[in-house]
């Protein structure tokens, strides 16, 4: 099997140190480049032909954010996998990695079995937001002014009645099996209207999809389809 090739963007070399140590030592990954700046990850990634970025948000010249924007962008670079590493700090930037093209974030403190298993998710095609986290993400975008970014309720037009239901519930934070015991439905059921809806609205990963519901004006869980009973 052929290694995911890994690309390591942070302007710290000890850092970057760190990070090769745990991905070098991963039998299916290696790293292919280092970077220092977001230029040079760009460059990197193409020239590399890199699978995965671990990409740092506060760099020179370019920072991880206009990377990762410049990276999506690129049809050359259309298979690369952004994923951002973030510090408590700079928080605040991860809607906004995630609207720059970013599959998921993970915080510098994880574990390096984390880490590993997180390219492996994002290589896959897969988006790396647990429900955990995109209670996080959601939690910081609803504290942002809402003209920070316009709701756009077009987006949904093409869906479903169901699928616009699932995608709702994809936005809270709930996983397949949540959502389909929520739903009553089977996760092969669930799965299969998330990659319907996933097609549709031209989503890369559960990631965008999420990103897209909030652009669509979903705010909050849908409602249950039946009342629960007072008393």
């Amino acid at each position: 099997m052929t290694p995911v090739r890994v690309v390591l963007a942070d302007d710290q070399d000890i850092v970057r140190g760190g990070l090769r140590l745990m991905v070098d030592n991963a039998p299916d990954l290696t790293v292919v480049g280092e970077a220092a700046t977001g230029t040079e990850a760009v460059r990197i990634a193409r020239q590399a032909r890199a699978d995965v970025i671990l990409m740092d948000i506060r760099m020179p010249e370019l920072d991880g954010l206009a990377a990762t924007r410049w990276i999506s962008s690129d049809p050359e670079l259309a298979g690369v996998k952004v994923l951002i590493l973030t510090t408590f700090e700079v928080d605040e930037y991860v809607f906004e990695a995630l609207r720059a093209g970013a599959s998921g974030f993970l915080g510098k403190s994880v574990r390096p079995d984390a880490l590993i298993d997180a390219i492996r998710t994002i290589a896959r095609g897969e988006a790396l937001l647990s429900p955990t986290a995109t209670r996080g993400l959601i939690a910081r975008y609803l504290a942002v002014d809402d003209h920070r970014m316009p709701s756009t309720p077009s987006l949904l037009d093409n869906l479903t009645e169901r699928e616009r239901e699932i995608v709702a519930l994809v936005a809270t934070g709930l996983s397949n099996t949540e959502i389909a015991e929520r739903l009553t439905l089977s996760p092969l059921t669930v799965k299969t209207h998330v990659n319907h809806a996933m097609t549709k609205l031209d989503a890369r990963d559960r990631a965008q999809l999420v990103v897209i519901a909030y652009q669509a004006g979903i705010r909050g869980p849908v409602q249950e389809r039946h009342p629960r009973p007072s008393g």
